[in-house]
């Protein structure tokens, strides 16, 4: 009874001591049926090789917008910070010149259209009576040389007018694409010029990771074309889109770019951001048993191991990477074909229960 209550104070108080302890040995398949939890085997299969090189976050999208139209700064409405969707105004611009021009356009357009109108009945007698032969020809020709002129100048009365238009559209500042405030470069009562810069902002949907790759790196990573970026802990990382090299490398560092492009809408990642990337260099056969098998406690790592007699027993293991898919790298403690439950802390409860029977039939 001692031997075996000084075992399972063991397993409580540290998994480190637990690679020893192991189920009563019970008939096999019997013991197989009866786990109240799955197991999977380990197994040997190719693993992406990839060297990890740090980067950082860059916006795909960064625009200052600037100012169309001159003119005193009437309204702000977003400032430093705040988050913007494409379409909204985030600025209006005085608009009595811009509208006093416009209506001065309308104007000129309704009287072109007027004289247009003149020159064309203008037209239409004079060539009813040179058909006639009553008119000379210099006169016919003066008539269709004035119509030509009001038809021009109606063209010319449009395009000023759609000029005015948007020179008091321009008033109204709105944001080109949905995102963040970076930069609100105009106060309240301001008056700017055109070109002027009014705001920064830059959008987090679409971001990309700005990587320095060494030269005996570059063909290899050009070769396999995949990657994924690592950042806060997580081993999964987030799957690349697609990548961008250019075409030289930095004659002082000897490093050629590389963009990461990452798809849209990846949360955590903001521009400016410290990353490592994981590119692929090559494969090579490894150990691997799916991540959930993998428990932590403390500096030891292990899994539930479960023998042919369906023996459970708590194993240190030593790991590598975490793959793309899921699952871990298994580099000591472990061989091909043994079998890991799946559900640690199920294993553990079945663990513990099995020695406390164990020790109530020895008592």
């Amino acid at each position: 009874m001692r031997k075996y209550l000084i075992l399972l104070m063991g397993l409580l108080a540290g998994p480190a001591l637990a690679d020893t302890v192991a189920t009563p040995q019970q008939p096999a398949g019997e013991a197989q049926a009866a786990l109240p939890f799955e197991v999977a085997p380990a197994v040997v299969e190719k693993v992406d090789y990839e060297r990890v090189l740090n980067g950082t976050v860059d916006a795909v999208n960064e625009t200052t917008v600037s100012a169309e139209t001159s003119g005193t700064i009437t309204d702000i409405y977003y400032d430093v910070d705040d988050y913007v969707n494409k379409g909204d105004v985030i600025l209006r611009i005085k608009a009595t010149k811009q509208q006093a021009a416009l209506k001065a356009a309308n104007a000129a357009v309704a009287e072109a259209r007027a004289r247009l109108s003149e020159a064309r009945q203008e037209y239409k007698r004079v060539k009813d009576i040179y058909e006639r032969k009553l008119v000379s020809k210099s006169q016919f020709d003066r008539a269709t040389a004035s119509l030509k002129a009001a038809e021009a100048r109606l063209q010319a009365a449009l395009a000023a007018r759609a000029k005015a238009q948007e020179q008091t559209e321009n008033t109204v500042v709105r944001a080109p694409y949905s995102g963040i405030v970076k930069v609100r470069h105009v106060h309240l009562g301001e008056f700017v010029n055109v070109g002027q810069p009014l705001m920064t902002g830059v959008s987090l949907e679409k971001l990309r990771v700005n990587v320095d790759v060494p030269q005996s790196l570059i063909n290899k990573i050009r070769k396999h074309k995949q990657a994924r970026v690592l950042f806060d802990g997580d081993h999964k990382g987030i799957p690349v889109k697609d990548l961008t090299f250019f075409p030289y490398a930095d004659p002082v560092t000897n490093t050629f770019k590389v963009r990461a492009n990452l798809a849209e809408g990846v949360e955590g990642l903001f521009p400016g951001m410290f990353v490592k990337v994981a590119f692929v260099t090559g494969e090579k056969k490894q150990l691997v048993v799916p991540e959930q098998a993998v428990v932590y406690r403390g500096e030891v790592t292990g899994v539930y191991v479960v023998d042919d007699n369906g023996r459970v027993s708590l194993r240190q293991i030593r790991v590598g990477k975490t793959t793309r898919d899921g699952k871990v790298v298994v580099l000591a403690g472990l061989s091909e074909g043994e079998k890991v439950a799946l559900d640690p802390v199920a294993a553990a409860v079945w663990l513990k229960r099995s020695i406390g029977r164990e020790a109530k039939q020895h008592d």
